[in-house]
C-alpha cells in the first residue's frame, strides 16, 4: 500500500470532504440547469421529477414513503406530489393497508414524461468525458455513500 491508498487522518480528510461536497453542489445545479433547458419536459420541477421518479421506479409509494427515501419533509413531498396530480403525471389511488393514507401512483402521462426526463439525462451522462473507468466510479459512489452515512441520523422534519 503506498501513501495515497493509505486512510487519510481526519484533518485532511475532513477538507478533502470539503471539496468533494462543493463539486456536488455545483454539479446538481450544473445539470438541473442543462436538463431544464429542453423543451419536451419543461416545465418538470426538481422535486415533481424526484416524485415521478420513485413512482416510475417502485410503483405505488404513500407520501411518508417517499418522503423517507428522499430524506425529505412529509410537506414538501406533498406539495410536490399535489403538482404531479394537478398536470395529471400521478393520481391518489385507496390504500389497502391505511384508510388515512392514499397511495400515489403514477399515470401513463406520467411515465412518459419520466421516461423522456431520464432518457435526455442519460445522453447527457453519456457525454461525459475523462476515460472514466467502472473502478473509479464504483469508487466514486463508495465515497459518497460514505459520506452520506454521516447524515443517516438528521431527521428532515
Amino acid at each position: 500500500m503506498n501513501d495515497i491508498d493509505a486512510p487519510l487522518p481526519p484533518d485532511a480528510l475532513g477538507h478533502q470532504v470539503s471539496e468533494v461536497f462543493d463539486l456536488i453542489g455545483a454539479l446538481y445545479r450544473r445539470g438541473l440547469r442543462k436538463l431544464e433547458q429542453g423543451e419536451e419536459v419543461e416545465g418538470v420541477s426538481v422535486g415533481v421529477r424526484s416524485v415521478l421518479v420513485l413512482l416510475h421506479r417502485y410503483g405505488p409509494m404513500t407520501v411518508p414513503q417517499m418522503a423517507r427515501l428522499m430524506t425529505l419533509t412529509r410537506q414538501f413531498v406533498q406539495r410536490m406530489t399535489n403538482d404531479a396530480v394537478a398536470r395529471g403525471w400521478a393520481e391518489a389511488i385507496p390504500n389497502p393497508a391505511h384508510q388515512r393514507s392514499s397511495l400515489i401512483r403514477i399515470t401513463a402521462e406520467g411515465e412518459a414524461v419520466i421516461t423522456a426526463i431520464l432518457a435526455r439525462e442519460h445522453a447527457l451522462n453519456r457525454q461525459v468525458g475523462g476515460d472514466l473507468t467502472g473502478s473509479e466510479l464504483q469508487a466514486c459512489a463508495r465515497v459518497l455513500k460514505e459520506m452520506l452515512k454521516t447524515f443517516d441520523h438528521v431527521d428532515p422534519d
